[in-house]
């Protein structure tokens, strides 16, 4: 299973990020495979608002509702321990350049055994992860 960060999500939809490119040739290789798909709700919460900031509330009500009418994409939803998990990381780590949700991606990516994130951030790789490339 992989895990998708915002960025992919982001860069797929506004053709003016710096990763799109990358992004694109990301989710042509995601579609052709037959990989398992995750994010997590705080990834699209974050996605909902940069876009809506960046693009406006209807373009990001539609994105994110594409987004959730996805067959093949698992939204996994932590709890109260994933929470306190993610404290932990954050507190292992220590590096607040990381978002919470960051530290909850990799709570949530732990208690669920995921190796590999699509991720146009490094510090999935900083907490142990693998960047799928």
């Amino acid at each position: 299973m992989i895990f998708i960060d915002t960025g992919p999500f982001l860069a797929k939809r506004l053709s003016r990020d710096p990763y799109s490119k990358e992004a694109f040739a990301g989710w042509e290789r995601l579609e052709k495979s037959n990989q398992r798909i995750a994010t997590s709700n705080f990834i699209l919460e974050e996605l909902s608002t940069l876009l809506a900031r960046r693009a406006g509330c209807a373009f990001s009500v539609h994105a994110i509702r594409e987004i959730y009418n996805s067959p093949r994409l698992m939204i996994l939803r932590p709890d109260l321990q994933d929470e306190i998990s993610a404290l932990g990381i954050m507190e292992k780590i220590g590096d607040p350049a990381i978002s919470f949700t960051d530290y909850l991606s990799f709570a949530i990516m732990r208690k669920r055994h995921i190796r590999q994130a699509f991720t146009f951030d490094r510090h999935f790789a900083k907490a142990g992860f693998e960047i799928w490339e």
